[in-house]
């Protein structure tokens, strides 16, 4: 069985770091979060007059 040469290691990772890299970030750039509708901000200030 025939053995690699180092420089073929060295561009096998560098080959598959890129191939990673190009697919974790096209994961993350074409993945479009659409806002929820039903989320409504229902918050109550109640206003108290604190009198110590």
């Amino acid at each position: 069985m025939p053995q690699m040469a180092p420089i073929s290691w060295l561009f096998m990772f560098i080959l598959f770091s890129f191939t990673l890299l190009m697919f974790c970030s096209s994961n993350y750039f074409l993945f479009k979060i659409s806002p929820s509708q039903t989320f409504e901000k229902k918050i109550n200030f109640n206003s108290f007059n604190w009198k110590w």
